[in-house]
């Protein structure tokens, strides 16, 4: 008995740990009426450094390809 016990004690340990991201993106999404991570411009209205280094590296892949 004392084995399943312990079973569930780690069964439990390991699942607060597995979901807990999950609960703090739930209850950052609800703290902020709605908005997951507060007021955020909508896609494709801003450039980003990844956004500019991605691209540049796309259109680096593209010259190799077209010059061999």
């Amino acid at each position: 008995m004392g084995g399943v016990i312990e079973l569930l004690v780690l069964m439990l340990i390991i699942a607060i740990f597995a979901f807990a991201p999950l609960g703090y993106f739930i209850y950052m999404y609800t703290m902020k009426n709605g908005e997951p991570f507060g007021d955020i411009e909508p896609h494709g209205d801003s450039e980003s450094a990844l956004l500019k280094a991605v691209d540049k590296v796309v259109n680096l892949v593209k010259g190799k390809l077209g010059k061999s």
